[in-house]
């Protein structure tokens, strides 16, 4: 891994400055369920059902899965994925990173450009256990808006097909358009039962830089986030 080039405004002594979750989580969204165990060994079965003939599996992770995998690998490259972009959103969520006072944006690939991240390899003799950790963590609920699919990437001179997640834009909860201050606005105070959406914001720009991949979209993010948890702290020593 490289060093950080460039010095963040959002700091962990910042990220702990968000007002942590008060009271319980929100409810669970309308017409959403938790899936069963046969709801995802069919997501399995499809993901493995469109996979490329070697076998091999490759995910390509562009946010949490980065710096938090949810399952094992053997081996990790820098990849582009053609065509789709990170875009915060995935809204309004009230459970994970977000609350009914506080809802949050989530991270999901959308539409266009090119998106530089990371590529896992699974282990061959362990593709379908680790396939179902995968999307146990990343599709808790039914129907997801997030599911996922295979997306080309290219890493060095290869091109080689990958499982990720990526948005639903008719799912409902597909939320475009939005300018960097409005997000900015929601991240710098969304929190739920997994933690702020600063904390999320922080980890996942660091865990990028570290590689030497720099999102201009995300660091002009973190440092509005930034700026709006500085000024909430100056409010606060004026009350």
């Amino acid at each position: 891994m490289t060093l950080l080039s460039r010095q963040m405004r959002l700091t962990p002594e910042l990220v702990a400055e968000v007002p942590p979750l008060a009271g319980e989580p929100g409810p669970m969204p309308e017409g959403l369920v938790r899936p069963t165990d046969a709801d995802y060994e069919a997501v399995v079965e499809e993901i493995l059902a469109a996979g490329p003939s070697t076998g091999e599996v490759w995910i390509f992770a562009y946010g949490s899965l980065i710096w938090n995998p949810a399952c094992e690998f053997v081996e990790e490259r820098i990849g582009s994925a053609l065509g789709w972009h990170r875009s915060f959103c995935l809204g309004w969520n009230t459970r994970f990173r977000g609350s009914v006072g506080r809802p949050s944006l989530m991270l999901a690939l959308d539409r266009g450009g090119t998106c530089k991240g990371v590529v896992h390899r699974l282990p061959t003799g362990a593709t379908r256990e680790n396939l179902n950790k995968l999307v146990r963590r990343e599709m808790p609920l039914k129907p997801s808006p997030f599911p996922a699919r295979w997306v080309s990437v290219r890493t060095g001179a290869q091109r080689l097909r990958a499982v990720t997640f990526a948005i639903d834009r008719k799912s409902g909860r597909y939320v475009g358009g939005l300018s960097a201050d409005k997000i900015a606005d929601a991240l710098a105070i969304a929190v739920g039962e997994r933690g702020s959406m600063a904390d999320y914001l922080y980890s996942t720009v660091k865990h990028l830089e570290d590689r030497g991949i720099h999102d201009r979209h995300l660091w002009q993010l973190q440092e509005l986030v930034a700026q709006r948890i500085e000024g909430a702290m100056a409010a606060r020593r004026t009350l």
